[in-house]
């Protein structure tokens, strides 16, 4: 079955190499980067299960996962282990931490006594737990230097620390750890693990991988060169692939929004983001039609914080079933930014025609326009006072923003156009936030000569020959 080229020297081993050196891998504090979805949470829940339940356990273990989601999969894995050991272990369920019960955990106890407890993110739940600690997917908790900082004492009387996860940008304290025990001298003695998808391919993880799927599976028919591709044909751009799947983090320095500062605005996971519950909606829409996407991005605002209620993307759709899918939402919210650049022209003057000047507002991008809308993003996600789904393609079309400046000294947004795009979910928010705004956009009129070529955005494929002279700006 399958076609994979790597056998592993022994098929019978339940470990591939790389799960069996974490595994083996007594240190008291080990770190493992990886790339994603290649078994390492799962090799260590076994791990955790097997010097849990021995006769001789001195240590419960305190699990912590990126949400309450994976919270609950990492125990039905410490579960599984259990069973498949043969060893006496009862699921207790979601047991409270505290009397006031702030803080709660899936508990798995052992013949022993000794106990597993599965959290979700919350460093605070760390705080007075004695015990071996697992911090699964650390980079994505939100905020990973605190939950070191917490969770490190509590293994001053005994237990390990074990920290595993991918990377989520250069700046997150992750990759921090990594590089100073890389280049630093290692002065937390930290043991380093490191497996890429080539890396866990070379050690016959497409095998595995084909042992367990249905005959029936595309994969089935993969070499390792055919699954890595299609892997990565599958991330949302090549920064993605290369931080989730090779270990390499994405640059910060390079982005104008850093990947904890969007992680800290997303929803947590299972949150039903799309209900509305209130009547203050606002619209940016940015409008693309071959080579770029037409988005239209609709914001909530509760007090002082604006949530995301719902995004949408057409492709290669005609003006007027766009507008079947655009007006409805127009009609509902109080106040609307609409592209109005190149052939956004078209779009803008028709919805202000049917829905008012006062509640559409038509934007032309301009280099000064465009600095204008992004700021505003950024100090709201600083502000915590933005919501967003998590989205690979949001997240993406987030990071692909860069900023510039000039040998003339003026600042220039730009973003490499791909086939998901042109950065059109970014600025479908920016301008969904300039609807949103306490203040009115200001106005000024400026002729063609005075704004000149080059404050024109080259959006799409229209040639934005349209004369701006009479047209608003900013």
């Amino acid at each position: 079955m399958g076609r994979a080229r790597i056998i592993p020297e022994n098929t019978a081993a339940i470990f591939l190499p790389y799960q069996s050196r974490w595994v083996l891998d007594k240190s008291r504090l080990k770190l493992m980067e990886k790339g994603r979805q290649i078994g390492l949470s799962w090799s260590t829940a076994y791990a955790t299960v097997s010097r849990t339940a021995l006769a001789t356990a001195r240590n419960d273990q305190w699990v912590s996962s990126r949400d309450d989601i994976q919270a609950r999969l990492f125990l039905e894995d410490c579960k599984l282990w259990s069973g498949n050991l043969d060893l006496a272990a009862r699921d207790l369920g979601e047991v409270a931490l505290d009397p006031e019960g702030k803080h709660s955990a899936y508990v798995l106890r052992f013949a022993n006594g000794k106990r597993i407890h599965s959290m979700s993110s919350n460093p605070d739940a760390q705080a007075g737990k004695r015990g071996g600690r697992v911090l699964d997917e650390f980079a994505l908790h939100p905020d990973p230097r605190k939950l070191w900082s917490i969770a490190y004492p509590g293994i001053t009387w005994g237990g390990a620390m074990e920290v595993i996860s991918t990377h989520r940008g250069s700046h997150n304290f992750f990759n921090q750890l990594i590089r100073e025990a890389r280049e630093k001298g290692n002065p937390k003695k930290i043991s380093l693990h490191r497996v890429t998808l080539e890396d866990a391919l070379a050690d016959g993880f497409l095998w595995k991988l084909q042992q367990s799927l249905p005959a029936d599976d595309e994969r089935q028919e993969m070499d390792e060169a055919d699954y890595f591709n299609w892997v990565k044909s599958g991330t949302a751009d090549e920064e993605s692939f290369l931080q989730e799947y090779m270990c390499q983090p994405a640059d910060d320095d390079a982005a104008f929004l850093e990947y904890d500062l969007i992680a800290a605005c997303e929803y947590p996971e299972g949150t039903a983001w799309t209900t509305i519950e209130g009547r203050q909606l606002y619209a940016g829409i940015d409008i693309g039609r071959k080579k770029d996407l037409t988005v239209i991005w609709i914001l909530e605002r509760l007090g002082d914080v604006l949530y995301t209620r719902h995004v949408e993307t057409m492709r290669n759709m005609s003006k007027p079933d766009q507008e079947k899918v655009l007006w409805p939402w127009l009609d509902r919210c109080v106040r609307s930014c609409v592209d109005a650049t190149g052939l956004g022209i078209g779009w803008a003057d028709d919805a202000q025609a049917k829905f008012g000047d006062h509640a559409v507002e038509a934007v032309t991008f301009t280099t000064r326009v465009k600095e204008a809308l992004a700021y505003p993003v950024r100090s709201h996600m600083e502000e915590r006072r933005l919501r967003i789904p998590y989205d690979r393609d949001i997240r993406a079309d987030l990071r692909s923003v860069t900023k510039q400046v000039t040998a003339a000294g003026n600042v220039r947004f730009t973003a490499e156009r791909t086939p998901d795009g042109h950065a059109d979910r970014f600025w479908a928010l920016a301008l969904a936030l300039q609807a949103a705004g306490v203040q009115p956009m200001q106005y000024a009129y400026q002729s063609v000569r005075s704004l000149g070529r080059s404050g024109f955005d080259d959006d799409d494929d229209d040639d934005n020959t349209g004369s701006s002279f009479g047209r608003k700006h900013w």
